[in-house]
């Protein structure tokens, strides 16, 4: 950069000669000379790269504190992106500002920021499998646990490449009863500590549970289809209900796409409506739970919860409706023997 002196410059109608100044130069010369002087020192400063090369995106700073009392329900401000409807992270994101506010779950509420992390390579995979998570414009209902212990709300900023940016609101919390927003949308699919991992360790990895029973975030689209189209596969897991609600490991086979494809058809023909995780109990029966994955070529799963003793008796965490009993029987003969 080349620093202009305002005093170096000869005065309105003088020049130098034999290292005097002289008048005779005609004022309007030097105010050309002075405003394209001003000019080149203005494109000097405004234009540090490249002319016409965008900048690039710089995340903006943590907030102080979380400006809320819910649990990863907040964010900043609400992006006005393409896709926030649908997605909870549209796009390719170039990098992710990670803010921490580790509290109490049981005095939620302004916590300070306790530090940050900053992911680039790891941004578009984050970004990748957030976007896949269920979501939805209603505040869906779920049952939850009350262990109190601590809880961490996050806040991450999405930049992308145009200067764009995205805030989502998440957590870490003991009983997994977090809802995590982009402002527009929210899910209530659990990815707490991934987020958590990833701020310790600058390393993303998707939510994935131990075993193939075990509930899992479910999938973009849920919201509108009781199981997305697309599906390849389906595994069946029954769980004999005896005081947890996590089924059993299933070792019965997968079945094929034919299978999986008419399962979803005769789920998605129910007269579906918005809804949670909760039922309400009838009967005296047998209390047991079927839980059907579905498999995609790419991205998670989606799932579908059979209560056949609760009414609403399946749900997708989004949808409810009621099975005939003709589907629920179809649907026991393909699952493991109790």
């Amino acid at each position: 950069m080349v620093a202009v002196g305002i005093s170096a410059l000869p005065r309105f109608g003088e020049r130098w000669r034999g290292g005097q100044r002289h008048s005779g130069v005609k004022p309007i010369h030097w105010i050309s000379v002075v405003a394209a002087a001003v000019l080149l020192l203005a494109a000097v400063v405004l234009a540090p790269g490249t002319v016409g090369e965008p900048a690039p995106p710089v995340p903006a700073s943590c907030p102080q504190r979380w400006d809320s009392n819910e649990i990863g329900h907040w964010v900043p401000d609400a992006a006005d992106l393409d896709g926030v409807e649908d997605s909870l992270v549209p796009g390719t994101p170039i990098s992710a500002l990670i803010c921490a506010y580790p509290g109490q779950n049981s005095d939620p509420g302004r916590e300070p920021l306790a530090g940050s992390r900053t992911l680039t390579d790891q941004a578009r995979s984050m970004a990748y499998d957030l976007g896949y998570l269920p979501v939805t414009t209603d505040r869906v209902g779920k049952a939850c646990t009350l262990m109190g212990g601590q809880m961490t709300n996050y806040l991450i900023r999405f930049a992308y490449p145009d200067g764009q940016a995205l805030w989502v609101g998440s957590a870490e919390e003991i009983n997994s009863c977090v809802t995590t927003t982009n402002g527009t949308v929210v899910s209530n699919s659990y990815v707490g500590r991934s987020i958590s991992a990833a701020y310790r360790t600058g390393t993303w990895q998707r939510p994935q549970p131990k075993n193939p029973c075990d509930p899992a975030t479910g999938r973009r689209g849920q919201n509108d289809q009781m199981v997305p189209d697309g599906a390849i596969k389906v595994l069946i897991c029954r769980n004999e209900q005896s005081g947890s609600s996590t089924p059993r490991p299933s070792h019965g086979p997968e079945h094929g796409e034919q299978q999986a494809r008419v399962l979803a058809a005769e789920l998605n023909s129910l007269d579906a409506e918005p809804g949670g995780n909760t039922c309400r109990e009838v009967g005296g029966g047998r209390r047991e739970m079927l839980i059907l994955h579905f498999g995609y070529e790419e991205g998670p799963p989606a799932w579908v919860r059979i209560t056949p003793h609760c009414r609403p008796s399946v749900n997708n965490g989004l949808l409810v409706g009621n099975l005939d009993d003709a589907l629920l029987d179809r649907i026991g003969r393909l699952a493991p023997p109790a």
